[in-house]
């Protein structure tokens, strides 16, 4: 059993560390307070490839391996979570695609998604479905040679942004059970009826746009069917979720990491009674409690993305980790500021930033009692098993 990163995962961790230490960290406050568009920092990706994460080296990606797609979340979301939200959304409909399409719509799309020219999310979430994804109301009529989509979407990272979204339909509204009738659909977001009707207003993650979606009659061409096969809809968005679960984990250590980072600092040079703060029991006792929840969180997320590269199901163990690790960088990033006292609260300061995007861990890609209930089936079902 090895716990150590291998010599070319410590490079890019490396890389990506000092990426965000010179792109991001220095702007992040400054940037996020006044929503400014963060277009350097998205150049400064395109050109180490980080677009191309999930998409196969034959189509100009990265194909990284699933350890260090978790070390970039981790250390780009040390820096400023909003900003690893532009490539998360982004990798899934990569990896979609890679898994499921045919090779016409590899060829397609996957080359100008990697270089960063085609950007991209995921189209799931509806106004009446989040964790309930059956009940969506989005359809798709087949007419002619092609499909006529009609509904709406919320909650789409990178909508305004998009040149192609996989979104989410009923292909045969009367399928029961509903997944058998739900397919995923390739959709061209210049096209005619496709509409980004606003930003939604966040308490943080920002950098990048949240947004609603409207498709009014959307026509969209049968061979952007993802896969070719109606049905398969949402078998293909579960498969992806899984790994944007690792994805999500893996903010979460570094929104605790930044958290740490931080408390250490703060109570470093900051003088009460004469001496550093840190050199209280009390504070160091925080302090080491945060330390030791965080490091459980990076090898429980580093153990979920070894099992993936395994080849082996890990719904149980990404569920667990993005459980335990978001779980832990709300506890850290509350800690962090309650170390700094009155000065916590303050926009001046970086922890009040990570409070706010921390809370988000919880929800996204699969609130944590639903995740409870994924890992508690995969446990009685005998189909996982600790110890």
């Amino acid at each position: 059993m090895d716990f150590a990163l291998t010599p070319e995962q410590e490079l890019f961790r490396r890389t990506l560390r000092d990426f965000v230490a010179k792109e991001i960290t220095p702007v992040a406050r400054e940037w996020e307070e006044s929503g400014r568009h963060p277009a350097e920092i998205i150049d400064g990706m395109r050109s180490l490839g980080l677009f191309g994460l999930t998409v196969p080296e034959r189509y100009g990606g990265l194909d990284v391996d699933m350890v260090s797609f978790a070390l970039t979340f981790e250390e780009i979301s040390r820096g400023w979570m909003g900003i690893a939200g532009i490539l998360g959304s982004h990798s899934l409909a990569c990896l979609l695609i890679a898994r499921h399409g045919s090779e016409e719509q590899r060829l397609r799309w996957l080359p100008g998604m990697a270089s960063g020219a085609c950007r991209s999310g995921i189209a799931l979430t509806e106004p009446d479905a989040g964790t309930d994804l059956q009940g969506i109301r989005t359809t798709a009529r087949r007419d002619g040679d092609g499909y006529v989509v009609r509904g709406a979407k919320t909650w789409i990272t990178n909508a305004r942004s998009a040149g192609m979204l996989p979104v989410l339909v009923k292909t045969d509204p009367a399928a029961r059970p509903a997944h058998r009738g739900m397919s995923l659909l390739l959709v061209d977001t210049a096209s005619e009826g496709f509409t980004v009707t606003r930003d939604l207003p966040k308490l943080g993650y920002r950098g990048t746009e949240t947004c609603e979606l409207l498709l009014e009659d959307v026509r969209v061409p049968a061979d952007c069917l993802l896969g070719g096969v109606e049905g398969r809809g949402m078998q293909q968005a579960l498969s992806a979720l899984e790994t944007g679960r690792i994805n999500v984990a893996a903010r979460s250590v570094g929104i605790a990491q930044a958290a740490l980072d931080e408390a250490l600092s703060y109570t470093g040079r900051r003088q009460a009674f004469g001496r550093p703060v840190h050199d209280f029991q009390a504070v160091q006792l925080r302090l080491a409690d945060l330390a030791t929840r965080l490091q459980a969180a990076r090898l429980l997320v580093y153990w979920a993305a070894s099992r993936a590269d395994g080849g082996a199901r890990a719904d149980a163990e990404s569920g667990m980790a993005k459980l335990f690790a978001s779980e832990t960088a709300v506890t850290a990033a509350l800690d962090a500021m309650r170390l700094h006292g009155g000065y916590g609260y303050s926009k001046e300061f970086v922890v009040e930033r990570l409070y706010r995007d921390a809370a988000l861990m919880s929800i996204g890609e699969g609130t944590n009692d639903i995740l409870r209930t994924v890992i508690a089936r995969r446990l009685t079902s005998g189909e996982t098993r600790i110890g």
